[in-house]
């Protein structure tokens, strides 16, 4: 490049800066026969722009060896090229254990213009959204909100809330979520219990009773959906028997709200969480969580604030309008679109109805179940009654590598099935057909891929 063009380039800028720069400092009467007479300037207007031109030093309009201009901008660091070409993003079939694909419905609210995060019309919007949560919870507790994250979110807020540092938490481990709670709840200075499982095991109420008396926690957590294993966990009869020890109840229901049939009044479930991304099918983004009476006593009557200002449910119950005060105030800002896909996701699940969504998801289930066993594939949950309908885990078959199968399948089919997560890696494939993907069609293209996946890869001798 000339620099040397730059140079003059550069004098030209400033001279027609201080030219507009006059224009708009002179006089009002005068700056209408300045403008008119465009390039017939008087002769002091133009003398002056010469003196003002010549202030700037040559130097600062001269380019360094590397380009950069100081007197025209700081950035060195140039725009990305991926930046500068439009998004991206292939189609593919989600049939793993989530997120799950998102119907048009769903995706058109989420598109919708957005308001602001205080409006009154976002507060009803809100709403909205808790009625919903309460029909899908089956709960009549007021203070049920959605958080502002994933599923992570709302586990999170759960624990942080009602836990102190050196209280007694009770953990029952048979897979991922279990895991990760027992290390939240460590993490916040909680004394941390667990029963264990291999992945794939249940817990009795006689076991969780006998830890209960044993190890006095304030918190209990079962993971209803336990989508690292494909295990849908009995949930009957707990609730009553951690009441029984001054305990409250935390169930993850994140992989089966909607595909399995839950009700937190009728089984005394204190705390519920679930996730917007799978049979609900609203993009990832959304945590809807519900608190009882009993945990909000323990919650609201801390001894000590909470580990996070964000999960704060002090600020959250009023930002959701659920402390009975008559202003909303500013906590933090909501993901709007996310609420709006949310509550047409809450929308869709009122208009089908819970026991028709529960019964969908289990006859779907049933189809591939029988799908699997006829290609000779042996289904990981034993017991039918315990398999969780929305995601369905396959023994991996002998002599094959798991990895290469998922490959061939995303590759061939455009279809995502997953492997295991956490402690079930290497023992298990998942597939997940929940809300919008929860079809016979859907089921049938699941086994043709994998059918055909069989055929085409390698099988080892041994």
């Amino acid at each position: 490049m000339d620099w040397s063009r730059v140079d003059y380039l550069w004098i030209i800028v400033v001279f027609l800066s201080a030219v507009w720069t006059l224009i708009l400092t002179a006089p009002i009467h005068c700056r209408g026969s300045i403008a008119a007479r465009g390039n017939m300037m008087p002769r002091s207007v133009l003398s002056r722009c010469a003196r003002l031109t010549q202030q700037v030093p040559l130097e600062s309009a001269r380019s360094t060896k590397h380009g950069v201009h100081r007197g025209m901008s700081s950035v060195t660091i140039p725009p990305p090229a991926c930046m500068l070409r439009p998004l991206e993003a292939p189609f593919r079939y989600l049939f793993g254990p989530g997120p799950s694909n998102v119907p048009p419905r769903i995706l058109a609210a989420g598109g919708r213009p957005i308001i602001g995060h205080m409006h009154s019309e976002m507060f009803g919007i809100m709403n909205d959204i808790k009625k919903g949560i309460q029909y899908a919870f089956q709960t009549s507790n007021n203070m049920t909100l959605a958080m502002s994250g994933s599923g992570h979110t709302a586990m999170e807020c759960a624990v942080f809330n009602i836990v102190e540092p050196g209280e007694s938490v009770l953990v029952a481990i048979n897979g991922i979520w279990g895991e990760r709670v027992a290390e939240i709840a460590e993490r916040m200075g909680a004394k941390v219990h667990t029963l264990f499982k291999t992945p794939g095991g249940h817990f009795t109420n006689a076991e969780i009773e006998q830890a209960l008396a044993k190890h006095k926690p304030v918190l209990f957590f079962l993971a209803h959906g336990e989508s690292s294993s494909g295990l849908v966990h009995p949930v009957d009869g707990v609730g009553d028997i951690c009441h029984k020890y001054n305990c409250l109840l935390l169930v993850d229901s994140v992989a089966s709200l909607g595909a399995a049939p839950l009700l937190m009044d009728q089984q005394n479930i204190d705390i519920l969480y679930t996730g917007s991304q799978k049979a609900l099918n609203a993009p990832p983004g959304t945590a809807p969580i519900s608190f009882s009476e009993r945990a909000c006593h323990k919650m609201f009557n801390r001894k000590t604030k909470p580990v996070s200002y964000l999960l704060d449910m002090t600020h959250l119950s009023n930002y959701w309008g659920n402390d009975g005060k008559p202003e909303r105030k500013y906590h933090h800002t909501g993901p709007v679109s996310g609420f709006f896909a949310l509550r047409e996701s809450l929308a869709i699940l009122a208009e089908m109805g819970l026991e028709n969504s529960w019964s969908h998801h289990t006859e779907v289930a049933e189809y591939l179940w029988k799908g699997l066993e006829d290609l000779g594939l042996k289904l990981f949950i034993k017991d039918k009654d315990l398999r969780l309908p929305s995601v369905t885990t396959i023994a991996i078959p002998e002599g094959y590598d798991w990895k290469e199968l998922l490959a061939y399948i995303m590759k061939h089919h455009q279809i995502e099935f997953t492997g295991g997560l956490g402690p079930s890696v290497g023992m298990v494939l998942r597939i997940g057909l929940m809300g919008y993907n929860c079809n016979k069609a859907n089921a049938a293209m699941a086994l043709a891929a994998l059918e055909d996946a069989l055929k085409q890869c390698r099988k080892s001798k041994a």
